[in-house]
């Protein structure tokens, strides 16, 4: 227990390479959609199978995925992935990933050396996109050297030298007219020094291109993006779920502070993001209540209109990700909704969620919404919530860790593959899982 206790401690102070947990314990026999069948507990229906895994009982240096991040499938069928690799300069990569049922998953490395690369996409120009620690870049991946086409389509977002090891990974996604929509993490939890403001507001929370925010980058065409960029959105902690619905509405998930020693909140967030609002952080928490470094000093008054406010609030602690929305044929019942993953290592954590959406892209809030909680005693504890919230499809109800059966998810990235399936990393446990159909 003291070694689980200091364990828990230094992942609360700082990111770090993820301690290896236990590897799953196959169902000998059983498949799932062809795939090998994974213990994981899921949503009536629907099964997990087992697409990539690490070498048991070995150490991060010897996996050839140390910590996937993010997917995408091409059209040909085959895979671009992002391995985060560790929290040091140079460690990162990318990789293509050829998978059929049956048959051992060809992993081809694409690029390498990069620095905490997190997010990826495809551009307009049908190149691979990939988010930086401090800029974005673009590569072919099908040249006979893809590392000699990397281009920088964004440069000077911050670096861990303005981040402090806080927030330094780079997300993003394209608009409807390619305008990139770009995440800046919050350099500090509170923005505050031993619990007390440095001044009598934040300053890197402040001016037109401040931290702790969405910007925007407009698109100029012929594969060019304007340098200076515009702030779409402020006050977000860390947007590293980001989802973008037919309609037009930007959503974002918000991992939100670290209050010590109250584990139950501050809660995080699903927020729809408006133009040139601000979404609290560092003096706001919750629907209205004020951070503990600036009770009674903030300069933006949370009860205000001000503050724009959370559309829901989701489980605190529970770390969102990852974000899709779902437009498969597979499981008719996902249609439109959005998937969001729960990557936080307390009981709120592992699991992977779809929310209802309306027709314009807002998150449908449920009366007397619960949240779940896995128990020491391996049963699911209900909670409320004190404000909007929504109970939304929990597809996978049974992620905790089971000894000799299973490790603890830790979902990032998810994709919707062409056939309807939903792909997952979990980096922690340095797995690629999909969620199907429950057929052999």
């Amino acid at each position: 227990m003291k070694r689980l206790i200091a364990a828990l401690a230094l992942l609360l102070l700082a990111p770090a390479a993820p301690a290896l947990a236990a590897p799953y314990a196959l169902e000998a026999g059983r498949t799932c959609d062809g795939w090998p069948r994974l213990p994981i507990e899921t949503a009536p229906g629907m099964c997990a199978g087992l697409v990539v895994a690490p070498p048991p009982g070995k150490g991060l240096s010897t996996r050839t995925l140390r910590l996937p991040r993010t997917l995408v499938q091409r059209p040909g069928g085959d895979w671009i992935m992002v391995d985060l690799g560790g929290w040091d300069p140079g460690k990162g990569s990318v990789w293509r990933l050829v998978a059929t049922p049956g048959k051992p998953p060809v992993l081809t490395p694409l690029l390498r050396k990069l620095t905490m690369p997190h997010g990826l996409g495809i551009g307009p120009d049908g190149l691979v996109y990939v988010g930086e620690m401090s800029r974005i870049i673009r590569f072919d991946p099908d040249a006979p050297d893809p590392a000699a086409t990397i281009e920088v389509v964004i440069s000077g977002l911050p670096d861990n030298r303005l981040h402090d090891n806080r927030h330094p990974l780079s997300n993003f996604i394209f608009d409807a007219d390619w305008s990139l929509l770009v995440n800046v993490g919050a350099p500090s939890d509170q923005c505050a020094v031993k619990g007390k403001p440095s001044g009598p507001r934040c300053a890197v929370a402040e001016g037109p291109e401040p931290l702790a925010a969405v910007r925007r980058y407009r698109y100029l065409g012929d594969g060019r993006w304007d340098p200076r960029p515009e702030t779409f959105a402020r006050g977000l902690r860390n947007s590293l779920a980001l989802a973008r619905h037919p309609s037009g509405t930007i959503l974002q998930a918000e991992n939100s502070y670290d209050f010590s020693p109250a584990a139950e909140r501050p809660f995080e967030e699903l927020n729809v993001l408006v133009r040139g609002r601000d979404y609290g952080w560092p003096y706001c928490f919750d629907m209205t209540g004020q951070t503990p470094a600036w009770k009674g000093v903030a300069p933006l008054a949370c009860a205000s209109a001000s503050h724009e406010k959370p559309r829901l609030l989701l489980p605190p602690h529970a770390a969102p990700l990852g974000m899709a929305i779902y437009d498969g044929a597979m499981f008719p019942a996902l249609k439109g909704r959005l998937l969001v993953s729960y990557h936080g290592y307390r009981a709120t954590g592992g699991r992977v969620v779809a929310f209802e959406l309306d027709n314009k892209g807002m998150p449908v809030a449920t009366k007397g919404a619960r949240y779940p909680a896995y128990a020491k005693d391996g049963k699911t504890a209900w909670r409320t919530y004190p404000g909007p919230a929504a109970e939304p499809l929990i597809l996978t109800p049974g992620w905790n860790a089971v000894a000799g059966k299973r490790p603890m998810g830790a979902p990032v990235g998810m994709a919707v593959a062409a056939d309807g399936a939903i792909w997952i990393t979990d980096d922690r446990n340095g797995h690629i899982i999909r969620i199907a159909a429950d057929r052999p």
